[in-house]
């Protein structure tokens, strides 16, 4: 049975039991900043088991594709840890329970999967008297086969809130995969026992006390990873033997160097990590240095690495891209249709750590070097450790190389540097995860947004919110104060939009909001301040949005979609929404596109969207599926997830249609004017587009006219011949520049001819170390190159005063270079004296200081330093 057979068999079988499939959300999530990426199964179902969101269904049966990276040190080295994955489940809300749980999942493991009952063994929470019953006389398993193990692997929790003991299906893979101790076991860290589906019961709740209390809706969360399922049915002994890993494992390893086609772990690690890296960029992920972009970026420079290791060359990272878009195209469409995308994304982030990764090569000789100079054979932890964080290099690639000069790794200093910096990353996330949890007491708050076509809302003042805390009343004049209504016409930010600024006003009190947004769970927060009177929860309200701001702001949002549009007509499809930003008569737009716009192209969008503003094109907004909506050609964001019975459809005329919840024009006219403000690339494959429109783009086009007028007369010129009087200005100052560089090469001569004459001989070499008139480090440059030029055995060290600063430049002639001279040391002496610092390489090298009082005699020391060097 193939994978895709056991992925859809799964689904069919719960689908017969009354189950609701829902395809794979997006490894982004939703409208949870709590979470980087999806990591489980029942994460973008987590409103549902909250009791946030009514599910579609109380039976739900997905198989979600996931990525999570904290075992991600184990890949490889193990047969089953994994960083991208696919996770079959089965959920319930307030359903069917334990019981029913329990006999489906044998069922289908056993009649339907046909995985042998004598090679699976079974584990409980110790304490579930209930499970153990169930699984021994319903199922009929023998008790020495069921394993009873605690907190730490069989009771699922996170905080407070929804919790409850698990029960796991474990596969005996046999002895020969085991770690061959006497009491290896189910629950052993070794190979043997392979856990296959995971079923967790929710029926308590932790209270913030410790306490657990009875859950009054009990529900159902499992998750089978089809890799590790797939593993089993095929008989395979990892998931590397899978119809889903095998053939990217031999493509692999055709390319890996004669001698290391055995290096299994380098194979195994490149391997995996290819297909978290093409569903992360399918997804709309892009390598960056934060967030789920550097999870993206640490997991293709740790493949590059691991390639390299195996002896990989060339761009075999971007080469795999087909053969996985073949194996997993059919389940995930999204991947053809994003294969050119995905390609250029990850050859140009391949090629630019494979520079990075030549300069950490470099970094590892200058180590060695300096190891045999002090004639050590070990090399500190905490250099090891910078270029694993600096350069991407894993301990096992510096490991190899050093072994090779008969040099090892202090691995301790390691191991507490990386420690040191994993502690720092737990507390990043426990300061997110505390500057979620105060808005956790709002949770069962709704609020009912009437904005689109009205500014003005009476409303009722649910909760109320002062430095976090739940208070009943504000009623100091200043305070900060984030009130949750139970209906607002204030549009909260999302979607790209800012959130709504305006008023609040009570029968007591008024309060100026600054700022409206939507926590974790989905609640709409007004946050401002109290201007006077008292504010209480319960009060009747008057909600006003602030009329002119939002009207700007609709303004720019409608112009967003033409400016999306207009990109993929002068650019092509590829040209995808990457984000953006939707504020007063100005908006950002990031996108997908490998080079900077020209200044034609960047006229064609700008001329475009104008034309389509004076077509005063109808803006209409619609409801209807998510499969008529893309029927219709409507632009679906990539990482967002839609209701597939509801969608909203902003389509401007038959020019642009997209799925959108923003505010817009009611005609393309009303945005008056459009004008192009910036382009600018921000990350590999992704560029930046900022504009104007409605008043602030007529303000700006006055404002440029206005100073080309005065620039043509400055310039004593015709607005229409402008263009030709810069150039020929600038022909000017090139001539110029050219002769005045070719006076001082004359001047440099000369005065080289002067400086010979005061070389002093020491030890064999001749040294001039001298106080010259340059006005920048270039000019000191290029006095150096022409004494050095007519010297063998030579050092040459120059100063210069500029701006109240010390310039230096020192050389060393190759000869000298050979013997162990180095001009990088001299200088960095040099420039100590006069309060600076400095570097280069061993034949050249400049410095800055702060104290040109001392220069003569930092000069004057070059003599003794060269003595000290030979």
């Amino acid at each position: 049975m193939d994978s895709y057979q056991i992925r859809e068999q799964f689904l069919d079988y719960f689908a017969q039991r009354d189950h609701q499939i829902l395809p794979s959300f997006s490894l982004i999530p939703q409208h949870d900043p709590t979470l980087l990426l999806i990591g489980a199964g029942m994460a973008p179902l987590k409103p549902y088991f909250t009791g946030e969101k009514k599910p579609p269904h109380p039976r739900i049966t997905t198989c979600q594709k996931c990525l999570r990276t904290p075992d991600i040190e184990r890949v490889g080295y193990t047969g089953r840890h994994n960083t991208f994955f696919e996770m079959l489940g089965n959920f319930s809300f307030g359903d069917y329970f334990k019981e029913q749980a329990i006999i489906w999942s044998w069922e289908l493991v056993t009649e339907v999967f046909r995985i042998p009952k004598d090679r699976l063994w079974i584990s409980i929470f110790q304490e579930d008297e209930e499970a153990f019953k169930i699984w021994s006389q319903e199922i009929g398993i023998s008790g020495e086969r069921i394993v009873r193990l605690g907190d730490k692997d069989n009771f699922w929790e996170i905080g407070h809130g929804p919790c409850g003991p698990c029960s796991e299906i474990y596969y005996d893979l046999g002895p020969e995969t085991g770690c061959d101790k006497p009491g290896c076991t189910v629950g052993c860290d070794c190979d043997r026992y392979l856990e296959v589906w995971n079923l967790v019961f929710t029926q308590f709740c932790r209270e913030p006390d410790g306490r657990l209390t009875p859950l009054q809706q009990t529900n159902i969360d499992t998750g089978a990873g089809l890799e590790r399922l797939a593993t089993v049915i095929q008989g395979g002994d990892s998931i590397y033997d899978t119809d889903l890993i095998y053939p990217i494992y031999e493509h692999f390893a055709g390319l890996a160097s004669v001698g290391k086609k055995r290096q299994v772990i380098p194979l195994r690690i490149v391997t995996e990590h290819s297909r978290g890296i093409v569903f992360l960029v399918a997804d709309g992920v892009l390598p960056s240095n934060e967030g789920r972009g550097y999870v993206l970026r640490r997991l293709l420079r740790r493949a590059e690495r691991f390639g390299q290791l195996a002896g990989m060359t060339g761009n075999f990272l971007t080469e795999v891209v087909p053969l996985i878009v073949q194996l997993m195209g059919d389940a995930y469409p999204v991947l053809k249709q994003r294969q050119k995308h995905i390609q250029k994304i990850v050859e140009v982030e391949e090629k630019r750590f494979q520079e990075t990764l030549s300069q950490g090569v470099e970094i590892l000789e200058e180590y060695m070097a300096r190891l045999r100079q002090e004639k050590q054979r070990t090399m500190p932890g905490e250099w090891a450790f910078k270029l694993y964080d600096t350069y991407g290099f894993p301990l096992e690639l510096t490991r190899e190389i050093l072994s090779e000069q008969g040099i090892e790794v202090e691995e301790e200093s390691f191991a507490r540097s990386l420690a040191a910096q994993q502690q720092r990353a737990r507390g990043a996330r426990a300061g997110l995860e505390a500057a979620n949890s105060i808005y956790q007491e709002s949770v069962g708050l709704t609020t009912l947004f009437n904005g689109y076509h009205k500014l003005k809302s009476k409303s009722r003042i649910l909760a109320l919110l002062i430095d976090g805390k739940r208070c009943p009343e504000a009623n100091k004049p200043g305070t900060k104060v984030e009130l949750f209504l139970d209906r607002t016409p204030f549009y909260a930010e999302g979607g790209g939009q800012i959130g709504d600024t305006g008023t609040i006003i009570g029968k007591r009190g008024q309060l100026t909001v600054n700022d409206t947004f939507t926590t974790p769970s989905g609640q709409i927060v007004h946050r401002g301040i109290l201007q006077q009177g008292v504010l209480a929860e319960g009060d009747l309200v008057t909600a006003q949005v602030e009329e002119e701001r939002r009207r700007a702001i609709r303004r720019s949002h409608t112009a967003t979609h033409l400016l999306h549009r207009a990109l993929k007509e002068v650019l092509g499809e590829h040209a995808n929404q990457a984000g953006s930003l939707v504020s007063p008569d100005q908006l950002r737009f990031d996108f997908t596109h490998f080079t900077p716009l020209s200044v034609e192209q960047i006229y064609k969008v700008e001329e475009r969207i104008n034309s389509k503003i004076r077509e005063n094109l109808e803006v209409n907004i619609s409801y209807t599926t998510l499969q008529q909506a893309q029927s219709a050609g409507a632009e679906a964001l990539f990482g967002e997830k839609y209701d597939p019975e509801s969608v909203r459809m902003a389509s401007i005329g038959e020019y642009s249609r997209e799925l959108c919840e923003g505010t817009h024009t009611s005609a393309t006219g009303e945005i008056g004017l459009f004008r192009f403000l910036s382009e600018e690339g921000i990350g590999a494959g992704l560029r930046r587009f900022e504009a104007l429109t409605g008043e602030k783009a007529y303000r700006y086009t006055v404002d440029q006219t206005t100073r080309l007028k005065h620039l043509s007369q400055v310039l004593r010129t015709p607005p229409e011949r402008l263009e030709e009087k810069v150039q020929e200005m600038l022909n000017e100052q090139r001539r110029l520049e050219k002769f005045n560089q070719e006076v001082k090469q004359k001047l440099a001569s000369y005065q080289a001819e002067a400086l010979l004459l005061k070389a002093q001989e020491v030890n064999g070499v001749k040294v001039i170390s001298e106080a010259v008139e340059a006005d920048s480090m270039d000019h000191l440059l290029m006095f150096t190159d022409e004494i050095k030029g007519r010297l063998n055995r030579a050092v040459v060290v120059l100063g210069a005063v500029e701006d109240g600063k010390v310039l230096l430049v020192g050389a060393v002639t190759p000869d000298l270079v050979k013997l162990g001279l180095s001009a990088k040391k001299i200088i960095t002496a040099v420039a100590r004296q006069v309060g600076g610092g400095g570097g280069g390489r061993p034949d050249l090298a400049q410095a800055g200081g702060k104290n040109p009082a001392a220069l003569s005699a930092a000069l004057k020391s070059v003599s003794s330093l060269v003595r000290e060097c030979r």
